[in-house]
């Protein structure tokens, strides 16, 4: 294929997301190496999460569990891609919402939203002791939950005071075979067979390192990112990749998205 890229061969976090942003690459001729580079995913299949936020908004909830921060922007992501977040937040607004410690707070705020039951403690025991003196008899609440965790003790002390409980888990941690995908990546990155490698968050940055040091592959990662061209979206990811000690190659001047990644990209290897 021609293009600008044609020849090049880029690694790129592999997530539903930025498949948008492997499309840009290849439509430039670049072959990509699509690499999971966060340990957090999105689920394959949100049809559980849509059928929740579905009985959210018919009001089926007296209150909502959030035990996470990163479960409550999930649930908004794919609200959005179902063009329903507006009922979302609103019918959220009209439940008692019940928050595990500040991050699932902070992530209502960022819609506007407050939690009326924050538990003292940011633990599963701290959710139950602030409920502790509520009549849940004939409530329905809606649990969030995270991956591995089924978190039978807050779901049997639900039910033990009378409530029905429907629970969502989000999202997903990536698996083994994942994390030996980015293991790989890493080797080739150390033979030299990756002329970029694209970071579009600094928690992606931390994912290589992760890996490095649970799979032994420090030296290789070192010799890889030292050999390899580095790309970043913004400033904040170029500070996580410098403060490892390597050099950013090429990032954009000035809004900072995957289409200007691409275009600075580009315009470097035009240059070159």
């Amino acid at each position: 294929m021609s293009g600008d890229l044609a020849g090049r061969r880029f690694m790129v976090p592999e997530s539903r997301e930025l498949d948008l942003f492997a499309r840009m690459l290849e439509s430039q001729g670049a072959e990509t190496l699509r690499c999971p580079l966060v340990s957090i995913l999105d689920l394959e299949d949100t049809a559980p999460v849509r059928a929740w936020l579905d009985r959210l908004c018919a009001g089926a909830f007296d209150d909502v569990i959030l035990l996470t921060g990163e479960g409550m922007r999930r649930m908004m992501a794919v609200a959005r891609a179902q063009s329903i977040d507006a009922q979302v937040v609103e019918a959220l607004g009209e439940v008692r919402k019940i928050t595990r410690g500040p991050k699932p707070a902070r992530a209502l705020r960022e819609l506007g939203l407050t939690s009326d039951l924050p538990a003292e403690e940011p633990t599963t025991e701290g959710v139950i002791a602030s409920l502790a003196g509520e009549d849940l008899t004939g409530r329905t609440v809606g649990v969030q939950l995270y991956p591995g965790n089924p978190n039978d003790l807050l779901l049997d002390a639900l039910r033990g005071a009378g409530a029905a409980v429907e629970t969502v888990t989000p999202y997903r941690y990536a698996t083994d075979a994942e994390t030996e995908q980015v293991a790989a990546a890493i080797r080739e990155m150390a033979d030299g067979k990756v002329d970029y490698i694209a970071f579009t968050a600094s928690p992606q940055v931390r994912r290589l390192q992760d890996v490095a040091r649970d799979r032994g592959l420090e030296k290789e990662l070192h010799d890889g990112l030292s050999r390899t061209r580095i790309a970043a979206v913004g400033p904040v990811v170029a500070s996580a990749v410098e403060a490892l000690g390597f050099t950013i190659a090429v990032s954009p001047e000035s809004t900072f998205h995957m289409k200007p990644l691409v275009n600075a990209i580009r315009e470097s290897l035009k240059a070159a």
